[in-house]
């Protein structure tokens, strides 16, 4: 099958074209295209929603046919057409939903709806020979969750955060020690050249019987010591700060997660989302799984942050089911 892909939930303009082998399930991505929205919110230290869908409006014919091009196909080859429908920010979602229904109608293609979320685990299927069942983290800007993936379609969220997503908290935090929108990369590498032991930060793993994490309290704890210091006149050392903060997400991260292993008895991990490409995350997870003798995936950086090409492929599941949206399909914010 051969679909074509949509994705505009956030602040990321994409389009994608996948072809998938029917009898294989082999993945070729043989188009993803990515119009970055990054430098227009830097402006105002974070993404602002009205911007970021008038944004997408202007970039979605471009990059739809740019991505038909470099395939070398046309829209009356494609047999589908996949997107994002929700979770995310309305409007932005509503500019992709849109856009993708005229061009379903328009074209006689079936329209099929994707959960963002689901997209970026479906990014682990790209270049990795794994199935469900599994256990997944979805981590990033937007959502932090731990997830129990029966089948390719059949999702039950078993673990989520409570207030601030763990990009959300990387983010703020970076923006109070004055590092531009958007901070996760920035801090990633002060956190290379800290010590990880300067600063004792309280973890994000909920205490009692649950899968649950709050990153709102690690995320106050550390803006006030940020504040402190800077009302005491004290130096702040911004590689300290972000190698602690760092390693106590890690370690919270992944007191959940083994508890979740525990609980389903999954021998697969699958890590998924924009904070996935943190090197430290990464590094802290690959050792994990050595340690639980677990089968890691986690998709190439490309396909960490938002893309449509993760939509593209978690749309062949879809439609394999038969879950095709009728022209009445609209955005949903929060699921």
């Amino acid at each position: 099958m051969l679909i074509l892909a949509i994705e505009s939930s956030c602040d990321e303009t994409a389009a994608a074209v996948a072809l998938i082998n029917d009898d294989t399930q082999d993945i070729e991505i043989k188009a993803s295209i990515i119009a970055s929205q990054i430098d227009i919110h830097a402006l105002y230290g974070g993404v602002v929603p009205e911007i970021a869908s008038r944004a997408h409006a202007e970039a979605l014919s471009k990059i739809t046919y740019e991505a038909l091009e470099k395939s070398n196909i046309t829209l009356k080859d494609v047999d589908a057409i996949a997107v994002s429908y929700a979770p995310g920010l309305i409007g932005a979602l509503l500019t992709g939903v849109n856009f993708a229904k005229g061009l379903a109608f328009a074209n006689k293609k079936p329209l099929i709806p994707v959960n963002h979320i689901k997209g970026h685990i479906a990014a682990s299927y790209i270049n990795n020979q794994i199935k469900p069942p599994f256990l997944a983290l979805a981590a990033s800007g937007g959502h932090t969750s731990i997830i129990n993936v029966k089948n390719y379609t059949d999702y039950e969220t078993i673990g989520r955060t409570r207030d601030d997503a763990v990009g959300e908290c990387f983010d703020k935090i970076a923006r109070v020690m004055g590092i531009p929108y958007p901070g996760g990369a920035v801090m990633d590498k002060l956190a290379s050249e800290g010590n990880s032991k300067a600063i004792k930060f309280p973890s994000a793993a909920v205490t009692g019987d649950n899968l649950d994490y709050s990153f709102s309290g690690l995320k106050t704890a550390a803006i006030n010591y940020l504040h402190n210091a800077e009302q005491k006149g004290e130096m702040i050392n911004r590689e300290d700060v972000a190698a602690s903060l760092t390693k106590t997400i890690v370690d919270s991260v992944i007191t959940k997660l083994d508890h979740a292993i525990e609980e389903t008895g999954y021998t697969t991990l699958v890590v998924a989302g924009g904070v996935a490409a943190n090197s430290h995350l990464r590094e802290g997870l690959k050792k994990f799984a050595e340690r639980k003798k677990l089968t890691l995936a986690i998709p190439a950086l490309k396909y960490c942050g938002d893309n449509a090409a993760m939509i593209a492929v978690q749309g062949y599941y879809e439609y394999k089911i038969g879950n095709i949206a009728e022209t009445n399909l609209n955005a949903v914010a929060r699921p």
